[in-house]
């Protein structure tokens, strides 16, 4: 059977607690949420009271992890101080999963990767739920679930690792391709870790082609599209890419070259490859 990509059209708070209880798995124990916090100047991330009803819900703790470039989080103190501006302490316990260093996951079927390092802190939490943001991305071309299991989970040290293909050092200069199989590399060790005790999540919108990482970011493209969630990364993230081809906004061309000149769809052919989940899926729209 295909995967099941379930599809909101209406975003609200609400429809995010219906989307996780359709899924069909609760997440118990220590919970980590995985969210993006948006760098200092981001206008387009998700915003703490529209997640905090899900986040109370499963009982579940933010986690992020430090930054590999200059800005407001990348380190553990300037961090904590954007998660605390930007209001995510208000509605939940924060961790920098980073904080006190980093583990490393195996990777055994690595053709960039030997082992992917995520904040220590990872370890501490028994499930995950995934909430992913779904816009452009300056490099990924996309940034959606497994960019989230990847880069979002990776300690500082570790972003700079897959960015540069195995070699930290060439963090801004390795070849494009090698960084985003890398990035699918990364992404199965996540998924592999918490494999059953995982769950995604991807809001479309704010659909701007830049990430929440920008401090500048441009403002969206195109209208907001929905809520869907999966249990599958793969299919999720081709639901959302599918989704923005289909559209007929007027933006939707801007999107489509974000993605498109960054080879975006590469992740997810490599993570396919990968057996992380499936490019093929059943979207099931919910009422």
């Amino acid at each position: 059977m295909k995967p099941i990509v379930y599809f909101y059209k209406n975003i609200t708070s609400k429809n995010l607690i219906n989307i996780y209880e359709k899924l069909g798995v609760e997440l118990k124990g220590n919970v980590a949420v995985k969210i993006h916090s948006g760098e200092e100047g981001n206008q387009n991330y998700m915003k703490p009271e529209f997640l905090e009803p899900l986040i109370t819900y499963v009982k579940g703790t933010i986690v992020e992890c430090n930054t590999a470039y200059e800005g407001s989080r990348n380190t553990t103190k300037k961090h904590e101080k954007t998660m605390l501006s930007h209001g995510w302490k208000a509605i939940a316990p924060v961790d920098i999963m980073d904080a006190e260093g980093e583990v490393s996951l195996p990777i055994t079927w690595g053709k960039h990767l030997k082992c992917d390092y995520v904040g220590s802190h990872l370890l501490n939490y028994d499930s995950m739920l995934v909430l992913s943001h779904f816009k452009g991305h300056p490099m990924g071309g996309y940034g959606g679930a497994l960019k989230q299991l990847s880069i979002g989970c990776a300690s500082s040290y570790g972003k700079a690792y897959i960015h540069g293909a195995g070699d930290p050092k060439k963090i801004w200069t390795s070849d494009h391709d090698s960084f985003l199989e890398s990035m699918a590399e990364s992404a199965k060790a996540v998924a592999d870790h918490f494999k059953g005790k995982i769950v995604y999540i991807s809001v479309m919108c704010n659909l701007s082609v830049d990430c929440d990482c920008c401090a500048e970011a441009e403002n969206p493209c195109m209208k907001d599209i929905g809520i869907l969630a999966s249990l599958d990364p793969v299919s999720l993230d081709q639901a959302c890419i599918d989704l923005v081809y289909n559209s007929k906004d007027p933006g939707r061309d801007h999107l489509v070259e974000r993605i498109e000149s960054r080879n975006g769809i590469h992740t997810i052919e490599v993570a396919n490859s990968l057996g992380i989940g499936s490019r093929e899926y059943t979207l099931t729209e919910l009422d």
